[in-house]
C-alpha cells in the first residue's frame, strides 16, 4: 500500500481534527444556542456505539485469529450493528462531524462537514469492493440487505427483514 491508499482517510481526519481544534478552541456553542450543543452530545453517543462497538462484535463474531487486528474477519458479520449498517465505524465519523457541527454553530466547522461526508462515502464504496473481493457473493447479498451508511433506512429494512421472517 502506498500514500494513495490513504488519500481519503487522511482527508477525512484533517478535516475531523480541524473541527475539534476550532471546536474546542476557537467557537464553542458560537451562538449560545445549548440545545444544539446538547444535540450534537447526542450525536457524540452514537459515535462512540458506532465506533467502538464493531471492534469487539468483530472479535466475537466474525472469527479473527488471536492476535490479529479485529478487521481480520474470516467470517462475514450481518448482525448486531452490521444488521442495520455495513459500514458503522465509517458511519462514526460523519456522526462525530455532524456532532462537532452542532457543538460548534460555526459556519467554518461547518463546511468541514462536506469533505468529511465525501471521503467517508468515497472511502465506504472502496471497503465494499475489497469486501466483495474477500466475501463473494455473500457480501453482494448482504449489500442488497443493508445499506452502507444510512442508518434510518437500515432500521426500516431490518423491521421489514423481521416482519418478513415472522410471516414465514
Amino acid at each position: 500500500m502506498n500514500f494513495r491508499d490513504y488519500i481519503l482517510s487522511t482527508i477525512t481526519w484533517v478535516s475531523i481534527l480541524t473541527q475539534i481544534i476550532l471546536t474546542f478552541v476557537l467557537w464553542t456553542n458560537f451562538y449560545d444556542i445549548y440545545a444544539l450543543v446538547i444535540v450534537g452530545y447526542v450525536f457524540w453517543g452514537f459515535t462512540i456505539i458506532f465506533g467502538i462497538v464493531p471492534i469487539f462484535y468483530f472479535r466475537k463474531k466474525g472469527g479473527v485469529p488471536k492476535k490479529s487486528s479485529y478487521v481480520k474477519t474470516t467470517q462475514l458479520v450481518d448482525t448486531g450493528l452490521y444488521s442495520i449498517v455495513r459500514h458503522p465505524q465509517y458511519l462514526a465519523g460523519i456522526l462525530w462531524s455532524i456532532a462537532l457541527v452542532f457543538i460548534s454553530q460555526h459556519w467554518v466547522v461547518d463546511v468541514l462537514l462536506i469533505p468529511v461526508v465525501v471521503t467517508v462515502y468515497l472511502d465506504s464504496l472502496k471497503a465494499n469492493k475489497n469486501l466483495i473481493e474477500k466475501f463473494g457473493v455473500e457480501y453482494e447479498n448482504y449489500m442488497k440487505q443493508v445499506p452502507g451508511l444510512n442508518v434510518l433506512w437500515g432500521i426500516v429494512k431490518l423491521v421489514f427483514r423481521e416482519i418478513r421472517k415472522e410471516r414465514t
